[in-house]
């Protein structure tokens, strides 16, 4: 599955969250969020580790009861990336990518990434999932990333907007008329360019958007990306756990 790579899962998770403190070790259905994301990723054979990175005790106990490794990283980290990033260099040993799976993932399907998997073979520097938009919610939602991509699958741009605009089309023809593509934010990066990408300072593009994944299309990196059929359902505040609850995902 993973391509003859030698490749560590790396779980982000803070305890400190603006619009959901404690999100991590919230109960799911008699477990935590975060030992359901720990256990989905578990599922896919061929990993070399599986970490959960965090800031905070009260989460690294709970990993470590239910029988995780847990690597304890600094509290001044603004992005996933760079937490995987100081992983990474207390690995003590050499490794070809690091997968950044969100630590608010516990529905995660282990599918999709044994489909990011699949990109290990082209040693592509960076990978990460897009998905076909369905309905016309999501396709003018700012809250969900757009992509679009060239021919061979590289990202050219991300947008909290709908892209491309359709001139002349009615908006409501729109998803009759393109296939449109949101971003599933499951990243994997190829280990020498992680360093490179965690040195980075922030760009105007990723400041105007609030997208990191901008930063390093703005630095020239190419971002490989692979359709899934898979869903994402992540849990970003109360709201969207009450609505996971109704929809009877907690028997997943």
């Amino acid at each position: 599955m993973m391509q003859g790579k030698k490749v560590v899962a790396v779980i982000p998770a803070r305890y400190a969250s603006t619009r959901f403190p404690g999100k991590p070790l919230v109960d799911i259905g008699g477990k935590s969020m975060i030992q359901r994301t720990f256990e989905r990723v578990s599922a896919v054979a061929g990993w070399h580790r599986i970490i959960i990175a965090t800031d905070d005790v009260r989460i690294q106990q709970a990993a470590v009861a239910f029988g995780a490794e847990v690597c304890m990283t600094r509290e001044d980290h603004v992005s996933g990336t760079d937490r995987c990033a100081e992983v990474m260099e207390n690995l003590g040993e050499p490794v070809d990518y690091i997968v950044n799976i969100q630590g608010d993932e516990p529905f995660i399907e282990p599918a999709q990434l044994t489909e990011l998997a699949a990109g290990f073979a082209t040693n592509a520097p960076i990978l990460t999932l897009i998905k076909r938009v369905e309905d016309e919610n999501t396709l003018f939602s700012i809250n969900t990333p757009k992509v679009v991509i060239n021919e061979q699958g590289h990202a050219l741009y991300f947008s909290r907007q709908t892209i491309p605009f359709l001139r002349g089309v009615a908006q409501e023809d729109w998803l009759s008329q393109h296939s449109f593509f949101k971003h599933i934010g499951l990243y994997a990066y190829r280990a020498d360019i992680l360093r490179e990408l965690s040195q980075l300072k922030p760009s105007a593009l990723e400041l105007a958007e609030s997208l990191e994944q901008l930063r390093w299309l703005e630095k020239g990196y190419v971002i490989q990306t692979i359709q899934t059929e898979y869903e994402a359902i992540g849990i970003d505040s109360p709201a969207d756990l009450e609505k996971i609850k109704k929809m009877g995902f907690l028997g997943a």
